[in-house]
């Protein structure tokens, strides 16, 4: 079983989430992380998340603009899900962080700040959760 399962909706997004990444391995921690956008591969998603959910102990979604990721995630299993709205579009954010904190009731998703301070603090909290379980 692997600590984290990191998951981001574009390729473009591995910039953003690099810090965490070297993070998660300074920290000594196991991670996979794999690209699948809600928007554009949702089957393979929900596909994906059945088949894995069981080899994570946390999951760590990045998403921009609408960041439907993480509330698909949240939704379709039962694993602590913290979420990262990254820095895009007009509203820099902003538009991605209001997305996934205001999902609703019964799909919790902790919700980290934006850029690259919420990546760290993402890994910071999944360490925390693991280490509490």
């Amino acid at each position: 079983m692997k600590n984290i399962l990191f998951l981001i909706g574009s390729e473009s997004d591995k910039a953003a989430i690099e810090p965490g990444i070297q993070l998660i391995q300074e920290k000594g921690l196991s991670h996979e992380l794999h690209v699948y956008s809600a928007h554009r591969n949702l089957p393979e998603l929900l596909d994906f998340l059945k088949s894995n959910e069981k080899n994570f102990q946390v999951i760590i979604t990045a998403a921009g603009l609408s960041a439907a990721l993480p509330g698909v995630v949240a939704s379709s299993v039962k694993l602590p899900v913290i979420g990262i709205p990254l820095v895009s579009g007009a509203l820099s954010g902003i538009d991605a962080l209001l997305s996934i904190l205001q999902l609703p009731k019964g799909i919790p998703c902790a919700t980290m700040g934006i850029g690259k301070q919420g990546v760290l603090n993402a890994v910071h909290f999944a360490e925390r959760i693991i280490k509490v379980k």
